[in-house]
């Protein structure tokens, strides 16, 4: 077996354990990206973890955002299934990660000290004829006002405020997110969830 090989090996045993040890522990993390791959892996960590008992199922996320429906996906599916979800935000929780955040209730929503959260209107881009054009312009409308709505009722704040702030970069620290109606509590340890 070569050197590469080895190592390879050794990686996968290595992530393997860890998510064994994750899934013991009900834990479940979502870093980077939001897309269609990690929505998959996300969605099949909830239901395994849902089928399995009750108790409630953590969730760490540091995202920078990505694909809206990816994030609505992972947001359905902590709404549809039984156990509570608590949330802890770390580093950042950005864009479509926000969303994602915002699906555990309100008294379920945690903070380490140094995480961001954002959250401003989301962005595409088409290309093809003018009436293809329209139409993807009229869904990204759609979606903004939809997505503003699902922020103004999970933080209580207006949908005037939410579209307001949504209309460009709206950067929070893990206080003023506090404040916003988004985070419950900000934890230095886990013995204080």
């Amino acid at each position: 077996m070569s050197s590469s090989e080895d190592k390879s090996t050794k990686e996968n045993k290595s992530s393997g354990l860890i998510d064994e040890k994750l899934f013991k522990t009900r834990a479940i993390t979502i870093f980077g990206g939001i897309d269609d791959k990690l929505a998959k892996t996300v969605t099949e960590k909830l239901l395994a973890l849902a089928a399995e008992n009750d108790d409630a199922i953590t969730i760490y996320i540091s995202s920078p955002g990505g694909h809206v429906e990816s994030g609505d996906v992972i947001y359905d599916m902590i709404k549809f299934i039984k156990p509570e979800v608590i949330v802890i935000g770390t580093g950042w929780v950005a864009s479509a990660a926000t969303t994602i955040y915002l699906a555990a209730k309100k008294q379920n929503r945690y903070s380490l000290p140094n995480t961001r959260f954002l959250v401003h209107q989301p962005s595409g881009g088409s290309r093809g004829d003018a009436t293809d054009i329209k139409i993807q312009a009229e869904q990204i409308i759609k979606t903004r006002a939809r997505v503003n709505q699902l922020i103004a009722d999970e933080t209580g704040q207006s949908l005037e405020r939410v579209a307001k702030d949504t209309d460009r970069d709206y950067w929070m620290t893990a206080e003023e997110a506090i404040d916003y109606g988004m985070v419950n509590k900000v934890i230095r340890s886990i013995s204080e969830l």
